[in-house]
């Protein structure tokens, strides 16, 4: 089936649509969609060459649909890439963006670094908070 039809199908029924004001932006949950945004462009589920960035006990996986996979097969379609979450920013980033620079989906590019940048941000440690100077007379006695 082509993506233009499974599109057509998905796009007014399926299970990931999240609408909330009537006539805001409609956003999607499903597995795949790296900006969340309900479109053709983004959806995990209509297009055949689709990269979802996940984060899994500590790493960020990047998975990307290999392109000669039957539609049945459901786990072995999927081509994973894991990023350690101390190999820092700069690293994940350049991981991130590999795909798009094969060829693979360029114009997801700032999607991906934009959600990759989000996890590796998320995974930082917190610095501690100074601690508060008291001030006035009163206050340091």
């Amino acid at each position: 089936m082509s993506c233009d039809l499974q599109w057509l199908l998905l796009r007014n029924n399926n299970s990931f649509i999240v609408k909330r004001v009537p006539e805001g932006p409609v956003f999607s949950k499903e597995p795949g969609n790296l900006r969340n945004l309900h479109s053709y462009k983004y959806s995990g589920l209509a297009n055949s060459k689709v990269v979802h960035v996940a984060e899994d006990a500590g790493a960020i996986k990047i998975y990307t649909r290999k392109t000669k996979a039957s539609p049945q097969a459901v786990r072995s379609a999927y081509a994973v890439t894991s990023i350690r979450a101390r190999s820092g920013g700069r690293r994940a980033n350049g991981i991130a963006v590999a795909p798009a620079k094969r060829g693979y989906r360029p114009d997801l590019r700032t999607a991906a670094l934009a959600r990759v940048s989000a996890l590796v941000a998320s995974q930082k440690e917190r610095k501690a908070a100074p601690p508060k100077k008291v001030r006035g007379k009163k206050a340091q006695q």
